[in-house]
């Protein structure tokens, strides 16, 4: 099947070398140096962007400040804001064939599903968001006061901007999790810099784009491409920023978590997770097999929440596998351009041989492998697998793969079930597959883990908070709770 040829929009976006955005003007690094971003589903080099010094780092974060202490922008009443993000979400809208075919091309993900879910959830996200901001409330108080008991005060509590937000995002749904940073800090007041992850930077700087066009003043938007270990670092040490919020590696976000506490910086971590996938006799078993499946081989498995382990009540566990890894052998692999792929590559070589690793690892260790296992290219492409007789201490169940790789293993009764889902450094997300509604409710309570979802997974609404227990993070992106993030508290006193 022929691929479709690129929207002039996308081929133009692409050849014109793009650049970040610092206050209102579109700049090069400082230095002039760039670095190269590769189609993960051939290989070859896709464009150059610029590689930001730490100058430009805090260029992006001055013009920032200014945005938040002295522009419009912190006169900015909320119905303005929220019709600003009701404007960005339309022109979303308007271009989301060209941000999915940018996504598919730098990430290496369908681009079919990139519009219909990528694009889409970050338009409807916007939208949701913008609704919060003409909707955040203080309180009044009554208060006592003993030791002054015969003067009257007036108390209140107010909710306010927390300022400068520094926004560090992962590769894996790069427009998707630069909106989640950028709906609430924009609703509240907040200003943004915006670091992209190394690899995929295309749609960040599209949005960006997009937020000029909207009409938000300079210097609240900035998006700045580069390296973690220089630009990703020099916005994390910036005295200047008021509040880090990262989506990323457990590793990284610890350290991130450390320099914040350093500075006492307001600080969010979305970070790694192992997600069990609870598969109960009673459950609808074809149900549960395709979902499953779909739980860890969605975006290739490069999922935080990916139904990562499977674990099926014994009776059950050889058909259940097996129909998993039937539906895994019939998934078409290739370039995601293609409407017809299943699984697109790996986000990069890296990844590929980080992936490969591991499954080499069960092999060595004598588990069974159902289905896959291999890697191939041009690209960075690896089958999905399934992989069983595995140990409940063995890496390949206890570490993040970030893959198509799912490790299957048989419990015996619900306690058994409970305490291999919990054995785990991880607590992102959880599924149970069952239609016994006294045993979910019996279940849920006692999973250790920000969501747990029920006859399916990585089910994500803007309404609903989503974040970690454990090792994969702090804090919550999504619903009310975003708000929270995004603002501070402040008792006033007033004595009459």
């Amino acid at each position: 099947m022929s691929l479709p040829s690129l929207l002039p929009a996308t081929t133009a976006f692409i050849q014109r070398a793009p650049r970040m955005l610092i206050g209102a003007e579109w700049v090069e690094a400082s230095d002039g140096q760039t670095m190269p971003l590769h189609n993960p589903a051939s290989g070859e080099v896709l464009c150059w962007v610029p590689r930001a010094t730490p100058d430009d780092v805090d260029r992006a974060v001055r013009a920032a400040r200014q945005a938040f202490d002295e522009s419009a922008w912190s006169r900015t009443r909320p119905r303005e804001r929220q019709n600003l993000l009701w404007k960005l979400a339309d022109l979303m809208q308007r271009d989301a064939e060209v941000l999915a075919q940018l996504e598919c091309l730098n990430n290496g993900k369908s681009a079919a599903v990139a519009q219909a879910m990528d694009v889409q959830l970050s338009i409807d996200f916007l939208r949701y968001m913008a609704g919060w901001a003409t909707k955040i409330e203080g309180s009044c108080v009554e208060v006592s006061l003993p030791l002054m008991p015969d003067d009257q005060f007036h108390s209140f509590i107010r909710r306010e901007a927390v300022g400068v937000v520094g926004a560090i995002v992962a590769w894996n749904f790069p427009l998707l999790l630069a909106c989640w940073k950028l709906g609430p800090a924009l609703a509240t007041g907040c200003t943004v810099v915006l670091k992209p992850a190394d690899e995929t930077p295309l749609t960040a700087l599209k949005l960006a784009e997009l937020v000029l066009e909207a009409g938000y003043p300079s210097g609240v938007f900035n998006v700045v491409t580069g390296t973690g270990i220089t630009a990703g670092s020099a916005l994390t040490h910036n005295p200047l920023v008021d509040k880090l919020t990262f989506t990323g590696s457990t590793t990284v976000g610890k350290e991130i978590g450390k320099v914040a506490m350093d500075s006492m910086t307001r600080v969010t971590l979305e970070l790694g997770g192992k997600s069990p996938t609870i598969v109960m006799a009673d459950a609808d078993l074809n149900s549960a097999a395709a979902g499953a499946a779909n739980a860890i081989f969605f975006n290739q498995g490069q999922v935080c929440c990916a139904g990562s382990r499977l674990y099926v009540q014994r009776k059950h566990f050889d058909n259940v596998v097996a129909d998993i890894a039937g539906i895994a052998s019939a998934m078409k692999l290739g370039n995601g351009l293609d409407p017809s792929v299943q699984m697109g590559p790996l986000i990069s070589a890296r990844q590929q041989e980080r992936v490969s690793r591991y499954i080499d690892m069960g092999r060595e260790s004598g588990a069974t492998i159902a289905c896959g296992g291999n890697r191939f290219g041009p690209g960075f492409f690896v089958e999905p697998t399934v992989i069983a007789d595995v140990d409940q201490n063995h890496a390949l169940v206890q570490e993040e793969i970030f893959g198509p790789v799912l490790v299957a293993i048989p419990f015996d009764d619900e306690a058994d079930a409970l305490r291999m889902a919990n054995d785990s450094p991880y607590g992102l997300g959880a599924s149970i597959w069952s239609n016994d509604l006294a045993a979910v409710h019996r279940m849920i309570p006692r999973i250790k883990s920000g969501s747990v979802w029920v006859n399916c997974h990585s089910a994500l609404d803007p309404a609903l908070p989503f974040g970690g227990y454990k090792m994969s993070g702090v804090g919550r992106e999504m619903g009310y709770a975003a708000i929270e993030h995004y603002t501070e508290l402040k008792s006033v006193l007033i004595k009459l």
